[in-house]
């Protein structure tokens, strides 16, 4: 009867297990048809932030959707390593995808988590982690961890343990827009993975069981609990040494996140050019996900020189005009903290030299101030309250100008300000409470630095904050350059049998065109008479510049224009001889570099090369051949040869013939403010109608820089805002700081030309010894002239005449030369 029973029982349970297996063997089948490919994982490419660096390689911005960097195995640190396996699957090089012990033992745990109500334990390894984050969804049922287990046992025969683990810790989601280990511990600790300490890299493992479960700031306790879970389980598992583990779970959760945006100081307007230029060359999937590696041309030191000399311009020009009101007025009657009621309102973080403060207390001497408290990111405004001072003497540039008091100095800081008003201050000394009133000032400008033999921008200044106004005024304010364009029309007289020398009549002149009639004014309303070139260039005359291109013809100063880049097309009218066209400040430095070069057109840059995320160079800006720069080895072959294979766009004796008179400009013209820099400089002003643009354009040997003012809205800037008064003075104070450690070099005198002396207002020969006596840079076959034959001056027949020197005021006097 047992034997029955038995018989009976054995053979039902086989059935049984044939028909559970065949249940199985049919689900499973059934969902292996289903499973995605798991060879995809092979060719894996995850989205990688794009990183901007500066041309020493320090880091300025980094552009991405995921916050991710992606490392290979071999440089994750063992330690980094040991925290996540000791976090999340200790059996990891043990199991073969599914850790049956460890399912095991997550039953028995979720057992006496019944009875206590706590929340159940898994036992995804981390290779089923992989499975689901790469190829699965989220959804929690039974189905997708059978379809997890499945690819899980797949991918650990496909690939090595390394290739799972480092695919992992690569793609993990870790919090604060971080994926990936390399990611999380700059977004974090701001370093690193390599630089990672213990307990930095235990509470990184923390995370992946819910990143928001163990915030640093709104769950530090859960935090740190959980860091400290993950130091025992390294010990346990023979990383690390018990009294490692101690020393480790006593040290506090101490996070330092990392700042977005712009990483190196007044480099916004630079960084964001560059962002716009990689969207326009490879698109938004490539910029934010491409894993590109930027090298800029940015030098840090000269942006910060660049920025402080915009700045002080602005500002003192700004400040001259008087006070205009406060940012915002609050009402503290009844305000608990004011600390709060001014810490929502946002300061300019790109002018960290300022500070927002509300007034809390005014008399006639003196202001009390309570300071902006910092912001501290993730957790809100700091605690600190600081207070300060604002003393009459430092709030007394603030003269009113509005109203009956328009003009008329201050009697005490209450006539500026009243308690409430939100304003801009600059403390004096870190150690001193004492501030000085600031304000954002309306007027703006640009600047843009440039190698003039490469085409390298080493700096970039776009306005007086990027805060304040993302609008770059170097590269996207098309305003007329007035004057500063006069040097192409030159160098196209020039370059086509001009010489420096060559006399033009600076006298009135009506030009009927269209049926209506032009008199183009110089500057000053008065005139010279016959007047060189040189004396043409260096105090900016108009009506001389106007002459000249009338005899030249205007096509061909719009094909000097398109050439050096200054105009796209230029519209060929003899009011565009005078700057009238509208161009860039980039477009400005780029021309003139074909001056301080020898002749060659460049192409303006912000990018020296971009490389893929394999490293590979897909961009260089540098497109010279270079012979023998591939040499394994030196054998005492000759140094490699750059081969410049760039257009020539104008004769090498025509560009210095220019920059000599360019350096007239500084040392005699309108620019002789810019003496001071105490080096070869050669520039010119420029000044557009009713002074709404000034301009100053110049270069040194190796260094070229163009600065624009203006006001955003144009208007007029006040009589005698000209470029020599308002651009010139921020160039020299550039210039000083840039070139202080650089020898004074001179300009590079082409083979070929001759220097001889002649009279700088005659432009005829003369005694080297003599008063008003020059050298100027003739090319061969030409000469000072041996007569007085002036352009723009003719007969009846409009034969040109020729006169004395000594006639210059009949000239002038007179009704010839009227037409």
């Amino acid at each position: 009867m047992f034997a029955k029973v038995f018989g009976f029982l054995f053979t039902f349970g086989i059935v049984a297990a044939l028909g559970v297996g065949g249940v199985a063997a049919y689900f499973l089948t059934q969902y292996s048809e289903e499973l995605p490919d798991y060879e995809v994982l092979s060719a894996y490419e995850p989205p990688v932030m794009t990183r901007v660096h500066a041309s020493d390689g320090v880091l300025i911005a980094e552009y991405a959707r995921e916050r991710r960097l992606y490392l290979p195995a071999a440089a994750i640190p063992d330690l980094i390593k040991a925290a996540f396996l000791s976090a999340e699957d200790k059996n990891f090089y043990r199991h073969k995808g599914v850790d049956y012990v460890g399912i095991a033992t997550a039953m028995a745990r979720n057992v006496q988590s019944l009875a206590s109500g706590r929340r159940f334990a898994g036992a995804s390894t981390i290779t089923q982690q992989v499975a689901k984050v790469f190829l699965l969804s989220s959804e929690r049922t039974m189905t997708r961890k059978l379809k997890e287990a499945m690819l899980a046992l797949r991918i650990e025969q496909a690939y090595t343990k390394d290739k799972i683990l480092e695919l992992y810790l690569n793609e993990i989601y870790l919090g604060l827009g971080s994926y990936g280990v390399a990611a999380a511990s700059l977004n974090y600790f701001d370093k690193s993975v390599h630089e990672l300490t213990l307990e930095e890299a235990a509470y990184l493992a923390a995370l992946p069981k819910g990143p928001n479960n163990y915030h640093p700031f709104r769950q530090t306790e859960a935090a740190i609990e959980r860091r400290n879970y993950v130091l025992d389980r390294m010990h346990i598992n023979g990383y690390i040494t018990p009294e490692q583990a101690e020393a480790g779970k006593a040290l506090p959760l101490q996070v330092r996140l990392r700042e977005y945006g712009s990483q190196i100081f007044a480099a916004d307007f630079f960084a964001e050019e560059v962002r716009r230029e990689l969207f326009d060359i490879y698109g938004e999937e490539k910029l934010y996900g491409g894993g590109l590696s930027v090298r800029t041309t940015l030098n840090p030191k000269t942006q910060v020189q660049a920025r402080a000399a915009l700045h002080n311009g602005l500002i003192k020009f700004d400040e001259a005009r008087g006070w205009r009101g406060p940012k915002t007025t609050l009402d503290l009657t009844a305000a608990d903290d004011w600390g709060k009621l001014i810490g929502e309102i946002d300061p300019l973080s790109d002018v960290p030299e300022w500070s927002l403060a509300v007034v809390l207390d005014v008399n006639a001497e003196q202001a009390t101030l309570g300071i902006r408290p910092d912001s501290i990111r993730s957790r809100g405004l700091s605690d600190d309250r600081k207070t300060g001072v604002l003393p009459l003497q430092y709030v007394k540039w603030a003269k009113w100008s509005k109203g009956d008091r328009k003009g008329r100095a201050i009697k005490g800081v209450s006539d500026v300000v009243s308690i409430g008003d939100v304003i801009f201050v600059e403390q004096l000394a870190d150690t001193d409470a004492t501030y000085r009133l600031r304000q954002v000032p309306e007027i703006n400008g640009a600047m843009v630095v440039m190698d003039p033999h490469t085409g390298r921008v080493t700096a970039l200044v776009g306005g007086f904050s990027y805060d304040a106004s993302e609008f770059n005024r170097a590269t996207q304010a098309n305003r007329q350059p007035g004057s500063s364009f006069k040097p192409i029309v030159y160098a196209t007289a020039l370059d086509n049998g001009y010489t420096p020398s060559s006399v033009v009549m600076d006298a009135p002149i009506e030009i009927r065109s269209g049926g209506q009639l032009w008199k183009p004014q110089n500057y000053g309303r008065n005139f010279l008479g016959p007047s060189t070139l040189r004396t043409g260039i260096e105090r900016s005359r108009n009506v001389m510049t106007v002459r000249l291109a009338q005899d030249m013809g205007m096509p061909l100063i719009s094909e000097y224009a398109r050439r050096f880049g200054v105009y796209d097309d230029l519209q060929p009218v003899l009011s565009m001889s005078l700057g009238a066209g509208e161009t860039t400040a980039m477009r400005m430095a780029a021309a003139f570099s074909v001056f301080a070069n020898g002749g060659r057109k460049i192409e303006a840059t912000l990018i020296d090369r971009i490389q893929d995320r394999f490293g590979k160079t897909i961009f260089r800006h540098d497109q010279r051949i270079c012979e023998g720069c591939d040499a394994a080895s030196w054998a005492g072959q000759e140094e490699p040869i750059l081969i410049d294979e760039r257009l020539q766009v104008l004769d090498p004796m025509t560009a210095y013939q220019v920059t000599s008179m360019m350096e007239g400009v500084v040392q005699r013209g309108t620019a002789t403010v810019v003496r001071e820099v105490g080096k070869p400089i050669a520039g010119k002003t420029g000044t557009t109608n009713d002074e709404k643009d000034a301009w100053f354009v110049g270069f040194s040997p190796d260094l070229v820089a163009a600065v624009y003012i203006g006001y955003d809205n144009p208007r007029s800037m006040g009589r005698g805002s000209t470029g020599g008064q308002l651009a010139a003075p921020i160039f020299r104070d550039f210039m000083k700081e840039a070139l202080a450690e650089t020898p004074a070099v001179p300009f590079r005198l082409p083979r070929g030309l001759t220097l001889i002396p002649i009279d700088r207002k005659t432009g005829l020969r003369a005694n080297g010894g003599s008063e008003g006596v020059i050298m100027e840079a003739f090319k061969p076959g030409t000469a000072p002239p041996d007569d007085y034959s002036i352009i723009g001056y003719s007969d009846d027949q409009g034969r040109p005449l020729t006169v004395a020197p000594e006639s210059d005021r009949a000239v002038i006097s007179g009704t010839g030369g009227l037409y």
